[in-house]
């Protein structure tokens, strides 16, 4: 199949897509547009944003064809040997999976917005690109001609977004054989020199970790706005990241850290999620669901190693390393849904409610518990083998014997190869953490003790959070603590807070709130339907929503300082 990308009026942000396919004597042909996308398990829905869609022989006659699900179509061929597909789509969404087009430049997951044949998904696909003659393109892809790219299948395809603009910055350093490309669009001020001293660290010490890198190129794509903004996603040779704001990218005390842990992140997932991969994706089918338990292998194993990677780099101190570690406890113990979802059991229902909040407090975080899990079970093959193994050997067998085999990994698997290390039954283990939801604090204080390490319980920062049981954002609540002093008073989802004790809230509810800390408190409320309601509430010394505090200077005796230093790999 070959695909032509043009458009005619950037601020209408609409691409015109032209697709020519061979019908090869067939009556009939269908083409599917991927309901999902690899690194977001969940259904995309990505033909709603297409406008018109036309079929054509190659004389240019309008062939009849027919929606045959929310994104299948079938073409009546009528003797034509060609067909060709003309169709445009809506590309006004700017993240790190999405597609977009405006007078700046044209950025294209294909995954959202180009069809396939699904029994000819593995042949070759040309791709040319109709761009304004100053435009750069950011592409993993191989250049065959003049702004024509080649895959080997549409999985390739599907897999390879780009970024095509004339503002463009490139930089590129070659690590261990392979040349690595960092391409920023957007408001960014480049220091090259710090921005490939670290990047070239974690890289070298990724490599070194599996012993090779899967390509010899290999594209890193930014996306710098003047907002608020963290996202990535990964590809088999490359990365979309979208950062802000510009002015914090590059700031050490502002989202530096975020642009490393982002970045470390997703070039893990070029082994662990692109490479090992669940056995149910393997290999992917985009025309539906492809259902997963293995979400605390495919995210949570990469979030922990993401960080520990810059960690071992030398690229994060202890300081940096440990707000990380923070970050994790507070989002598993602030999280009551653990109590009712397993990790196993919420990586399954990534497709069912994405990866929005749902209903309160109904599941995991894949990341969060995935990587404590990675952590714990880490620790238990580090004890089991006097620090010889780890579950760096585990990560390893899955790329080497899995992968490299050309086979998927499945939750039997993921147990087989930690029992290996540890050389005992660990059931109980995935019973109670992976596949249920036992309460994991004892077993995670009993790990982080192996290295000498302990983590306390301070109140949030936001009085409201800690005493009362809510978190508030806007003025609204979004987030209740099970049976907490907010709970109890009947204040829920969506309420909005209007005064308290009798006066108007202006974005300050948290400063008045600790000011009538030792006070009854009485508040008014307008819920979601638009109903007032005011609700009494007497603050206790409970702390419901938590900081959590990784305390590395705890005093270790030799064995742990020992498990420590081996840990990380210094």
């Amino acid at each position: 199949m070959d695909y032509t990308l043009s458009y005619s009026q950037a601020s209408s942000h609409y691409i015109d897509i032209k697709v020519e396919a061979k019908t090869d004597g067939k009556e009939k042909l269908q083409f599917q547009l991927p309901a999902w996308r690899p690194g977001r398990y969940e259904l995309g829905n990505f033909a709603k944003n297409i406008q018109r869609w036309k079929a054509f022989n190659q004389d240019g006659i309008l062939l009849p064809f027919k929606k045959l699900t929310k994104d299948l179509w079938e073409v009546e061929c009528q003797g034509a040997d060609q067909v060709i597909v003309e169709y445009n789509y809506f590309a006004h969404e700017l993240n790190a999976g999405s597609t977009y087009l405006d007078e700046e430049q044209l950025y294209v997951n294909p995954v959202n917005c180009l069809v396939y044949q699904p029994e000819r998904a593995g042949e070759e696909c040309l791709v040319n690109l109709n761009l304004p003659e100053d435009y750069n393109i950011a592409i993993a892809l191989e250049e065959v001609d003049d702004r024509v790219f080649k895959t080997k299948n549409f999985d390739e395809l599907a897999d390879s977004p780009f970024i095509a603009s004339a503002n463009l910055q490139h930089h590129e350093f070659n690590e261990k054989g392979t040349t690595f490309h960092l391409w920023f669009q957007g408001l960014f001020k480049a220091n090259w020199e710090k921005i490939e001293k670290d990047f070239r660290a974690f890289a070298a010490e990724q490599i070194k970790f599996f012993g090779d890198f899967p390509t010899k190129n290999y594209h890193f794509l930014f996306q710098i706005l003047p907002t608020s903004f963290y996202h990535g996603v990964e590809h088999s040779a490359s990365t979309v990241i979208v950062l802000g704001p510009s002015y914090a990218v590059l700031d050490e005390k502002g989202r530096y850290e975020d642009l490393l842990g982002v970045s470390s992140h997703e070039l893990f997932h070029t082994w662990n999620v692109k490479r090992i991969r669940p056995i149910e994706m393997w290999p992917y089918d985009f025309s539906k669901e492809n259902y997963s338990r293995l979400g605390y292998l495919s995210e949570g194993a990469t979030t922990w190693y993401g960080d520990l990677m810059l960690y071992r780099s030398k690229v994060f101190t202890d300081a940096a390393f440990f707000r990380t570690f923070n970050q994790l406890l507070d989002r598993h113990f602030n999280n009551p849904g653990v109590e009712n979802l397993s990790v196993a059991d919420s990586s399954f229902d990534t497709w069912l409610d994405g990866y929005n909040i749902g209903v309160p407090n109904r599941k995991a975080s894949i990341y969060t518990e995935g990587a404590l899990i990675t952590f714990m079970l880490d620790v238990e093959i580090r004890k089991a083998t006097n620090n010889e193994k780890s579950f760096d050997d585990v990560m390893r067998s899955f790329y080497n014997n899995y992968y490299k085999q050309g086979k998927g990994i499945s939750e039997a698997d993921y147990q087989n190869e930690v029992e290996k290390l540890v050389e005992k039954s660990m059931s109980e283990f995935f019973e109670n953490y992976i596949n249920g939801t036992d309460d994991i604090s004892e077993s995670l204080a009993e790990a982080m003790d192996y290295f000498g390490l302990e983590y306390k319980k301070l109140a949030s920062d936001e009085y409201f959070e800690a005493y009362l049981g809510i978190k508030v954002l806007d003025g609204k609540v979004y987030s209740v603590y099970p049976n907490s002093i907010a709970d109890r008073a009947g204040i829920t989802l969506k309420d909005e807070v209007l005064s308290i004790n009798s006066i108007k809230i202006n974005n300050d509810l948290s400063a008045w709130l600790k000011y009538f800390k030792e006070d009854d408190i009485s508040l008014q409320l307008i819920d979601g339907n638009g109903f007032v309601k005011e609700v009494s509430l007497e603050p206790r010394a409970d702390i419901y929503y938590g900081k959590y505090e990784v305390n590395f200077q705890k005093n270790r005796n030799a064995q742990q300082e020992e498990a420590l230093e081996k840990w990380r790999g210094y």
